[in-house]
């Protein structure tokens, strides 16, 4: 029997994850939270009654938190309304992402200001029907001229720390993370301020030298954003942003693991540097994520995805990317060496411990909240996903 609306269900016949171990039997939800971890074929007396979904012997994993997406299906977190916010969260939770920040580009701050209040409407709502929004991720406008990427440097500015306590005032707790070039003038300022309130404080869009990046992390700075794209580069002479990023654990280096914005190789040298509980897997995923190639949008620059690579039309730098969870996902076990285990903290428990909300989720443990992904034995059909113990998707 298909679980529908019953405060105790089970899924069985799947492999699972249970404190870096694999674990095959079956899950018993109640309430919206893990109950029970049962290993092996039979089901206690107890739970034989319970409305079941069957894994087939596919793979029950905690759902993917995604720290840096800007759109996906067609929508824009830019856009900064309800209806592109469904069309995200909708397409995100059909790969088996749970939990998102969305994800601003460089622009003015009432471009900026718009999504803030967007997302905080949009979860002071009566219901977020699919992945939840659990906050705002400010990439920019505080980054380097030298590194816009895909950035309008139009809207580049020095950090003002002064419209990150007004927000963080008006909002609070809705800011998550906010990237910025640790090198510019205030930035410290910035840095110590985020620390003080909770925000992750992410170097990204950066022209900073190795020992700038030390002093932002003596400040609070513990995030490197799409490690290797956008910032300055390995010197054995000056190891910059990059060797600062593989070398001071207190950072945790975000991933772009499409095999296209981070070479193989470069990725293995990643995770060699970094202690597992370092790396996070993002998507950076545009608006054509799911869609097919063609002419796109960002930050009101124009992008040409082809062969699902997303590069701006004029200058051709990287625009994000058309990746999904999922999809990063089976890339690092493909070309990684790593165990189903490690990419999971790496898609999952990584992110909840830098959001602060790794009590809760993150992990699949009796008591932690049901946010599950079902997935097929090779990674290559996400099947159904929850968030809470709610099917959002399948």
């Amino acid at each position: 029997m298909v679980q529908t609306s019953s405060n105790s269900w089970l899924i069985k016949h799947v492999q699972t994850i249970v404190s870096d171990q694999i674990v095959e039997g079956s899950v018993v939800v109640e309430d919206g939270k893990i109950a029970k971890i049962i290993e092996g074929d039979a089901i206690p007396a107890p739970y034989e009654q319970l409305e079941t979904v069957d894994g087939l012997g596919g793979w029950l994993l905690p759902g993917f938190i995604d720290m840096h997406v800007h759109g996906g299906g067609g929508a824009d977190f830019m856009e900064a309304n309800r209806e592109a916010y469904e069309t995200i969260t909708r397409f995100h939770a059909s790969k088996g992402t749970t939990r998102m920040l969305a994800t601003t580009v460089t622009a003015s701050p009432e471009a900026i200001a718009a999504v803030l209040e967007a997302t905080h409407a949009y979860r002071d709502g009566d219901d977020m029907p699919n992945t939840v929004l659990q906050g705002v991720h400010l990439e920019g406008p505080f980054i380097s001229e030298k590194w816009p990427g895909a950035q309008n440097p139009a809207f580049i500015v020095t950090p003002q720390v002064e419209w990150i306590q007004a927000w963080n005032e008006q909002y609070p707790g809705l800011m998550k993370q906010i990237t910025f070039a640790p090198e510019k003038e205030n930035a410290i300022a910035l840095t110590e301020y985020l620390a003080e309130s909770g925000i992750v404080a992410a170097a990204g869009h950066t022209d900073a030298l190795y020992s700038q990046v030390v002093d932002a992390a003596d400040a609070g700075l513990t995030q490197a954003v799409h490690t290797f794209n956008a910032m300055r580069g390995l010197h054995h002479r000056e190891p910059g942003t990059v060797g600062a990023v593989l070398t001071d654990h207190r950072i945790h280096a975000e991933l772009i693991a499409d095999g296209h914005h981070v070479h193989p190789a470069a990725i293995r040298l990643l995770v060699a540097a970094k202690p597992r509980d370092r790396v996070i897997l993002i998507t950076d995923a545009m608006s054509a994520a799911g869609l097919g190639d063609g002419q796109y949008d960002l930050g009101g620059l124009v992008v040409d995805v082809a062969d699902g690579v997303a590069r701006l039309r004029d200058g051709g730098a990287l625009a994000g990317s058309t990746l999904t969870m999922i999809d990063a996902f089976r890339f690092m076990l493909a070309h990684t060496g790593l165990s189903v285990a490690e990419v999971s903290q790496m898609a999952s428990g990584n992110p909840a411990r830098q959001l602060g909300i790794d009590d809760v989720t993150g992990s699949i443990a009796e008591g932690k909240l049901a946010d599950l992904v079902l997935t097929d034995t090779s990674f290559t059909d996400v099947r159904r996903t929850w968030v809470e113990g709610r099917q959002i998707f399948g």
